[in-house]
């Protein structure tokens, strides 16, 4: 076999279906987020407009001192894995906010969102005897290979159909033990889950619930512990998964839930067993992120204004996004070509860094700029942007809703 060959051919073929995806050579500015220096082919300025650090808190003086002290005081390093020598008392302070964030007793830290999914959910589905999985259907790659790993039997419900879901449930025995797992904030349409109505079939039925938070932690509730502390149903959540490095702006994920399932997953999860620990400065950073959004809420609120403004303006000239209750503004463009097209002009012309989204992190046919507004974007940046939107939509014959004719 040619592998070389091979290599090249399905990098080609990526290519020609407008499906190749480019990194962008970005260099943030400290204390000047969402600007950036593009260091491309040419070096420009750009601003960014598709961050996950969807509050700045990544350029945070909190964060910035928490992470500078916890450097000069024990290093770079954590020293190994968290059960030979890289538990350190940073860990065990971090695991104790996130517990008391979520209302729980206990939460367990992992390297990444990624890897807190796939190490607890195929964790608790392989080791629990005759396991059930029920998946969403637009559940995160990250669970989806989780739940595979297991090898458990599974389920995919379409997405936020309770009726799909109860029927699934009510075909098996009660004393089945059974695990429902989705997300509440779904990332590339920004719709949210019927939480409330999941745990009711949950009690219904005698289900355990996985919540995936990792695109509302910091952003909804009155502390910041997602969509499930804004409706008030921690408690009725089994286990609550999130990630470090969205809106808490470092790095890292993990799981809030009893003492008992916590020491379950650290005692029998190998993603978690064989993993070097993540390092003492990363972990104080995060720490000292959450600490400051369970206190402050201005944060919030101005990413919501801005928000707001964002798609009444897209609306104001006809821009087609998807309506939804969640800070994701999805702009819709339905050709991978024309999506990859208008990322490299706004890029190239505008200073606008937007990176395409296309198959296979979203359906052929529904390709998109996804757009993530935060507070400390600017009215001229705002400004910027609609404009060049505007005139790219016009220039790619790419269609409008009615409003731009008003």
């Amino acid at each position: 076999m040619d592998y070389d060959g091979f290599f090249a051919g399905s990098l080609a073929r990526l290519r020609n279906e407008g499906n190749y995806r480019v990194f962008a050579d970005l260099e943030r500015h400290c204390g000047q987020f969402p600007q950036a220096t593009n260091r491309g082919a040419e070096t420009r300025e750009v601003t960014i407009w598709c961050s996950n650090d969807y509050l700045g808190m990544g350029q945070h003086p909190d964060v910035l001192v928490a992470m500078h002290d916890a450097l000069d005081k024990v290093g770079a390093g954590a020293g190994g894995t968290r059960n030979i020598s890289g538990t350190t008392h940073h860990h065990v302070l971090l695991e104790a906010e996130l517990a008391d964030l979520h209302g729980k007793e206990a939460a367990l830290l992992f390297t990444s969102g990624y890897v807190s999914n796939w190490a607890a959910l195929s964790t608790l589905a392989s080791k629990i005897p005759d396991c059930l999985v029920l998946s969403d259907a637009l559940n995160h790659a990250s669970m989806i290979e989780g739940i595979r790993h297991a090898k458990a039997e599974r389920q995919i419900w379409r997405h936020n159909d309770l009726a799909h879901l109860e029927e699934l449930l009510a075909a098996q025995p009660l004393e089945r033990p059974k695990l429902i797992a989705f997300e509440s904030v779904y990332s590339m349409d920004g719709d949210i889950a019927p939480i409330a109505a999941i745990c009711d079939l949950a009690d219904k039925y005698n289900a355990m619930t996985y919540l995936d938070e990792v695109h509302a932690v910091g952003l909804y509730g009155p502390r910041g512990g997602g969509i499930a502390e804004r409706e008030d149903l921690m408690g009725r959540l089994t286990v609550i998964e999130g990630t470090l490095g969205k809106a808490f702006g470092v790095m890292g994920g993990y799981i809030a839930a009893s003492c008992d399932l916590c020491d379950f997953i650290r005692s029998f999860a190998s993603g978690f067993i064989f993993t070097t620990a993540l390092p003492p400065a990363i972990v104080a950073g995060a720490a000292a992120s959450i600490r400051h959004l369970k206190q402050s809420c201005a944060e919030r609120a101005a990413q919501k204004a801005k928000v707001a403004e964002v798609r009444a303006r897209l609306d104001a000239i006809g821009i087609p996004h998807i309506d939804n209750p969640s800070h994701i503004i999805p702009v819709m463009v339905g050709d991978p070509v024309k999506c990859k097209y208008l990322s490299d002009i706004l890029m190239r012309d505008y200073g606008i860094y937007i990176q395409p989204i296309n198959y296979p992190t979203v359906p052929k046919g529904t390709e998109r700029l996804r757009i993530t507004p935060s507070p400390v974007h600017s009215a001229a940046d705002i400004d910027l942007l609609i404009a060049a939107l505007e005139v790219l939509w016009t220039q790619c014959q790419l269609a409008r809703l009615p409003m731009a004719a008003q």
